[in-house]
Formats: C-alpha cells, structure tokens, sequence
C-alpha cells in the first residue's frame, strides 16, 4: 500500500509538472543559451542547507514537494531538532511531507493556474539544451521587469511566465534590451531584400519602449539577443545572487533524486570489488587450467 503511494505521488508531481509548466521546447535554439550550474555545489553540505533554507521560506508558500519528507534532510546534515526550529514553519512532524498549506483552487484563483509540486521538478526539466538543474539556474537569474505582465515580471526564458519573480528583494529590480534580427522580404518574390533590427528595452520599471531601423551587411539571417541591465536595490550583489540561486538549485536537485549521492559512493565500492574479483578470476582459471592440455 505504502508502495502504490509513493508510486502515485511521484506520477502526480510529475503531470503537473509537465501540465502546468509546459517545456518551453527549443528554448536554447531560440537564441538563450542555458547557463551551466555550478555542479560543486551538489557535493556541498552548507549549499545544500542553504538552499533547503530558501526553499522553505521563498518556494513552500505556493509549492509543494509531496515526495519528500522534513527528515530526509537530515541526508544534508541538519539534526531534526535543526529541521524544526529552522525549516518547519507551520508546525508539522518532522516525517511529514513538505506540503503546501495553500488550498489549490485559491492557487488557481490568484495565479490563474495551480502552481506545480516542485519534487521531481529538476529531472522535469532536462532537455537537449542541458540538465535540469542547467534549466532552473538560468530561468531563476533570467527575471525582468515587464509592466505589461500581470506580476509586473517576465522572464527571458520562459517568456510571459506566470511565476511572479519571488526573489526580487535579493536581486533588485532590473531592466532588459531585447533585439531581433528580421529579413526583409519583397512581397511579390519572396527575395531577401535586407535586415532589420528590432530593439525592445524595458526600464528598471517595466515600461518599454521599441526602436526599428535597417541594418546594412548583414545577410538576413534571424537573430535574437538579449542584454540585461544591472539589477539595483536587491539585498544581494551580482555574484551573491547566483550564489544563492546556485544552493536553491543544487537542493532542488538533490531534493529530485535524495539518494544519487549515495549510488555514487556505493557504485564506487561496487566497481572497485568487480575488478578485484574479475582479476582473481582471471588469476584462478589461469592456474586451473595451466596443466590441463
């Protein structure tokens, strides 16, 4: 029974990662490479604690993690005594599942959608264009200001997203140019003709603003670039932000998969063995059968 269970959480969390936060397919062919995540971090227990810390206080409000429990953390170091001073905020028993208080239909009302259980979120997300964790660390530092959004926030990644950008006060508010290279094309022979750029800057505030002009020498090939402006007024500075964002997305990782540290270690141990048994092996049949002719 218990199994079935668990079985049923994991296919839940699944669907409604793959239901409500769609995969926005291509996204580094259209022109946003995925930055990669800082994979030490993985191996880091103070990362990881900390990471587990944010996702409590900034990510618990609205998600869930249904397939993990309080007291898989003590996997990262914490004691339980830590876990129910530190990370358990609305009173629960450390072998309870880290479920959202939020009722889903209040989540649909607000967000126009319920926002997804995040347990399997970094495995959801893995692509082509780079693992998951690569995913979730660009899209976490990809926030801009967009007036026009309902959040008053947009995201270079996953373009009119409806997550609101919930670490605003660590990294301040920031701006973005936006440019695209487009072809020319005559209307009666479909021939290239030239290229012209787009630009679309939004401010620290969200208001935008669009430039067009024709560019020269170029061969009319489709393009898309983005450059952020500087956040300002965040709590934290550049490199203390993609810290931060780092240790969330290695949690959120290791949260994916609690025991892929621990296969790691073991299959080390296993292949070791395997060798010294294939050798003696190899050793025994050679003596076994040295006389027989």
């Amino acid at each position: 029974m218990m199994k079935n269970s668990m079985r049923q959480a994991v296919m839940a969390a699944l669907l409604a990662v793959a239901t409500i936060l769609p995969f926005p397919a291509g996204a580094s062919e259209a022109g946003f490479p995925l930055d990669r995540f800082p994979t030490a971090k993985l191996n880091d227990q103070a990362a990881l604690q900390n990471g587990a810390r944010l996702f409590v206080n900034y990510c618990l409000n609205c998600h869930s993690a249904a397939v993990m429990r309080y007291n898989r953390l003590t996997d990262i170091g914490l004691t339980e005594e830590q876990i129910r001073a530190n990370l358990m905020l609305a009173g629960e028993k450390v072998g309870e599942q880290m479920k959202v208080a939020m009722a889903p239909a209040d989540a649909k009302e607000w967000f126009g959608a319920t926002p997804p259980d995040l347990s399997l979120i970094a495995r959801a997300r893995a692509s082509g264009g780079g693992s998951g964790a690569d995913w979730l660390y660009t899209y976490l530092r990809s926030y801009y200001r967009d007036a026009s959004r309902p959040t008053g926030w947009n995201n270079a990644l996953f373009p009119n997203v409806g997550m609101p950008h919930v670490f605003w006060e660590l990294q301040g508010e920031r701006g973005v140019t936006i440019e695209e290279m487009m072809a020319l094309k005559d209307a009666t022979t479909g021939k290239v003709t030239g290229t012209v750029r787009v630009s679309t800057s939004y401010d620290r505030n969200g208001v935008s603003s669009e430039k067009t002009e024709q560019v020269t020498g170029h061969g009319g090939e489709h393009g898309r670039t983005i450059k952020f402006g500087a956040a300002q007024g965040g709590m934290l500075d550049a490199a203390s932000y993609d810290a931060a964002v780092g240790d969330l997305v290695a949690y959120l990782t290791y949260m994916a998969d609690p025991s892929a540290n621990t296969r790691t270690r073991v299959g080390v141990w296993v292949l070791l063995f395997l060798a010294i048994f294939a050798a003696a092996a190899w050793n025994l049949n050679r003596v076994y059968w040295r006389d027989v002719h």
